[in-house]
């Protein structure tokens, strides 16, 4: 579940980018030529990482699970954590059979702007034009490509929780058969948003913003069990006009600080512009975020987690966005665990529980912990390592979100 980041920051604008590495920020740009944000919205999307080096001539085939159907899919590439222009060439994509191995024809090449070659610049993003034909909710969709001389630090997304496949030598990316992908690889590369032109216009996607918990940590892979999946299923079951669900969690993310080491990069703050603002049909942020930086003992107090919790929500609100806050869970029984760390979580749960500042709150904590002991997550929900969640209790967290409250009037 360890990450490869550097000291990062972000200083983005509405549908801006500018993801840099230590030292002064650059501005985003869009590719020149490329097609702009689509209108739609989001059926999937991952938070962006930086990751190893890019290796020239590699061909990835990343296996992403829609949550809302529709027409049009348009795919995000990212490039935010280069150092160099990212080129692009032989990108596909199309809806999964098993494994590898695609629909017999429904293996479409992508363009940007009508070109079948892209170039991103350091610190950016470009959306494909929109490919043919309709993507279902709950589907796997499989996208293509190949980085033909890529170099420098990669952007991906490490804990994917899903298996997907690499291959070097020859052009495979436009094969429907999946024989010649014999590697794996559990990161997504490269790509990091899919949206749709939904059946009704005014559907909406929710994003869930937080750490290793929402990125799923000790669910099961392959199987799509994190809590943001659960919620999908919820949603589509309810045919409520919030349908769409991105996960936004990285694990070791913090409220408050940039990683400097393995497991920990961006602070929350610092990458909302580029995994939340900046993503179509985004209506509502669940964040949960904290208790990384209460495990870190680093200083930190319930008034400076509040007053991050405030940034965000006055950052959100300024886009009119709603924003459901989720209570932090219990953890006693780890090693980072003591009385000091406890009365921190129980105060910044008392403010969101009683102060009303956000839209809804998502009571996390109270869906978790172990009646007996309230202070420890609940035996049958414990992942194995006293914090994480497994798939009963990753079930269990999206059964704790109204999902009358995913909507809210701040969009009017």
């Amino acid at each position: 579940m360890s990450g490869r980041f550097g000291r990062c920051c972000v200083a983005a604008a509405l549908l801006t980018l500018a993801a840099c590495q230590a030292g002064p920020s650059r501005p985003a740009l869009h590719p020149p030529g490329a097609p702009g944000p689509p209108s739609g919205v989001l059926t999937w999307a991952a938070g962006a990482e930086r990751m190893g080096e890019g290796v020239a001539g590699a061909q990835y085939r990343m296996i992403v699970h829609t949550s809302v159907g529709g027409g049009a899919p348009r795919i995000r590439f990212t490039n935010a954590f280069g150092d160099r222009p990212l080129t692009l060439d032989h990108v596909y994509a199309g809806l999964r059979a098993r494994g590898a191995a695609l629909r017999p024809g429904g293996n479409h090449a992508l363009a940007f702007g009508g070109a079948r070659r892209v170039t991103i610049p350091a610190g950016s993003v470009a959306w494909s034009d929109p490919l043919p034909g309709r993507v279902p909710a709950g589907a796997d969709l499989a996208v293509s490509l190949r980085t033909p001389d890529a170099g420098g630090p990669a952007t991906g997304h490490e804990l994917a929780l899903q298996t997907s496949y690499t291959g070097l030598g020859g052009d495979l990316t436009a094969e429907d058969g999946g024989a010649h992908w014999a590697r794996t690889t559990s990161a997504w590369w490269y790509v990091d948003a899919v949206a749709v032109r939904p059946d009704r216009p005014a559907t909406g996607a929710v994003a869930a913003l937080g750490d290793s918990l929402t990125d799923g940590w000790q669910s099961t892979a392959d199987r799509n069990r994190r809590w943001p999946d659960y919620l999908a299923r919820r949603l589509h079951a309810a045919h409520g006009a919030v349908q769409g669900v991105a996960d936004e969690g990285i694990s070791g993310d913090q409220l408050l600080t940039d990683g400097t080491g393995d497991g920990a990069g961006q602070s929350i703050p610092h990458r909302l512009d580029r995994d939340v603002l900046s993503q179509p049909g985004v209506r509502t942020v669940v964040l949960w975020a904290g208790v990384n930086d209460i495990k870190a003992h680093t200083g930190v107090t319930a008034a400076g987690l509040i007053a991050g919790y405030r940034e965000l929500l006055h950052r959100a609100h300024a886009a009119r966005l709603c924003v459901v806050a989720a209570t932090i869970s219990p953890f006693k029984g780890r090693p980072e665990w003591d009385r000091a760390a406890e009365a921190v979580r129980r105060e910044v749960n008392r403010y969101l529980r009683t102060r009303g500042e956000f839209d809804a709150v998502a009571d996390f904590d109270r869906a978790l912990r172990d009646p007996r002991d309230p202070e420890r997550l609940r035996p049958r929900y414990d992942g194995g390592d006293h914090l994480h969640p497994g798939d009963r209790g990753m079930r269990a967290l999206a059964g704790a979100v109204d999902l009358k409250r995913l909507d809210c009037a701040r969009r009017d």
